[in-house]
């Protein structure tokens, strides 16, 4: 355990877990479009750093590094979204492109491929993959999918009120993780295997596209068309509620 009882203490575990914070931000970093500045993820994250050592405390019961984490990542997260870091215009073209592949999807008893879905919207495969491409940052969940009708209430706010918990925790434990592995497994297979070594092994763009054998742009193609897929599965099931 850590002890923080005085400045020396706080001030050494600030400097032994400024690696943390860096860390932290370049992982999220990568799964985010190239407008979002890591200098404001660190920034957020070293207030969150300064947060837990603040508070933390023996009595939890838990390592610091652990603590701290949790902290760290609440602050980045509220750093995204004060800063509405992805482009109306391109929520817009994923909510087009989800909405085709929820009709494809019920039409087929499937996942639709690229073409059928390009045809659906009434572009060429080179378009429809262009827009994929620029969607690069698509989130699987969104902030304001959890909204209520008045616009007053916030899933997050609710699920991390202290901001000691971790809003994908929250997700987990409202049964998403069920939803989410079944669509998962529902993906067409190239798809699957690109999801698992993005999350799973935290592999990023280009290190997959050496294994898939693409190019990193291509890769964020399929990434694109595997959220939207998986967000086009999930739609409004009973976990949102």
């Amino acid at each position: 355990m850590y002890k923080v009882n005085g400045i020396s203490d706080k001030n050494q575990l600030m400097s032994q877990h400024t690696l943390l914070v860096k860390r932290l931000a370049f992982h999220l970093r990568s799964k985010l479009p190239p407008g979002v500045d890591v200098d404001d993820l660190m920034q957020a994250g070293m207030i969150g750093l300064l947060d837990a050592v603040n508070r933390y405390e023996e009595i939890h019961g838990a390592q610091f590094e652990t603590y701290a984490v949790q902290r760290i990542r609440g602050a980045m997260l509220d750093e995204l979204r004060s800063s509405d870091w992805l482009p109306r215009s391109v929520r817009q073209n994923m909510r087009k492109i989800e909405t085709a592949m929820t009709t494809l999807q019920q039409r087929l008893g499937r996942a639709p491929t690229e073409k059928q879905v390009a045809e659906h919207m009434g572009m060429s495969l080179a378009e429809y993959q262009e827009m994929l491409g620029i969607s690069g940052g698509h989130q699987l969940v969104y902030f304001e999918d959890y909204q209520n009708a008045a616009g007053s209430d916030h899933f997050l706010d609710r699920h991390c009120v202290d901001q000691l918990s971790d809003p994908l925790n929250s997700l987990l434990d409202s049964g998403f993780r069920d939803a989410l592995i079944e669509a998962i497994q529902a993906l067409p297979e190239r798809e699957k295997n690109l999801m698992g070594l993005y999350y799973e092994h935290e592999m990023n763009l280009k290190e997959i596209g050496v294994v898939m054998g693409v190019s990193e742009s291509r890769v964020c193609q399929l990434h694109s068309q595997a959220v939207g897929h998986l967000r086009a599965m999930l739609g409004k099931q009973e976990w949102l509620g």
